[in-house]
């Protein structure tokens, strides 16, 4: 099996959590949202587990300093994009698959995570996109597929059309993606767009418009994969983990 390198998304303001903290070290039972990811990134078997810092890095470091785990800064929040770009340099040279997770999604199964590794594997796809789906997707990026079912891209809820905003399967921000092919994708990324950043959306219609190919995973129950961004989502959180 190829090697797992495992990058989660860390460097968040958290502006919406009434704190200062960065949002990945406020709490569920007493432990840090961001190290329920690194658990799922282990039990997924990742060779090397990064953690991508940026708004009071140190905090995030200082919490998370005993589990075996390396760091790279995001000096500025460009989006997830730039946050990727800047572990570049840290799995340069290295051969296998980058799982892409987000430090304040907490309730990801790590058998969820497993399975789409074994799909991504299976399916002999450069990039997988872990998907599910909401009723009400308002937010989130949707997933655009051709008649036959597969992935085009990913549009950011800001940047859909009316006919897009329909579409209920919804990207979850997590993704699998071969090493070599995200960095190569990532240098054809631009902020022309609503928000000005640097979407890591865009390198799967990257890749597949390079005629790679590109497929998704649907995770049915869509509590998995739910961000946290608000102490009630927190609390919502908390709630579902301690009725598991």
């Amino acid at each position: 099996m190829k090697k797992l390198f495992t990058l989660i998304l860390a460097a968040g303001l958290g502006k919406r959590m009434q704190s200062d903290l960065p949002k990945v070290i406020h709490k569920i039972n007493g432990k840090e949202l961001v190290k329920y990811v690194i658990d799922q990134a282990r039990q997924t078997g990742s060779d090397e587990i990064w953690l991508i810092t940026g708004h009071k890095g140190e905090l995030v470091r200082e919490a998370t300093k005993d589990l075996n785990v390396n760091y790279v800064e995001q000096k500025e929040q460009l989006g997830t994009g730039h946050a990727v770009m800047q572990a570049e340099e840290a799995l340069d040279g290295k051969s296998g698959d980058v799982l892409i997770l987000c430090g304040d999604v907490p309730l990801l199964r790590p058998e969820t995570l497993k399975d789409l590794r074994t799909y991504h594997i299976n399916s002999g796809s450069i990039a997988t996109v872990l998907t599910t789906e909401f009723e009400d997707p308002f937010g989130y990026g949707r997933i655009i597929k051709d008649s036959s079912g597969n992935i085009l891209k990913i549009v950011e809820q800001k940047d859909a059309t009316e006919d897009e905003k329909t579409v209920k399967e919804i990207n979850s921000g997590v993704y699998i993606i071969d090493r070599e092919e995200l960095f190569s994708a990532l240098k054809h990324i631009s902020s022309d767009n609503a928000s000005r950043e640097y979407y890591l959306t865009d390198v799967i219609g990257i890749l597949k418009n390079y005629g790679k190919k590109v497929g998704t995973y649907l995770v049915s129950d869509n509590t998995e994969i739910q961000g946290i961004n608000t102490i009630e989502q927190l609390k919502t959180a908390e709630g579902i983990m301690n009725s598991r």
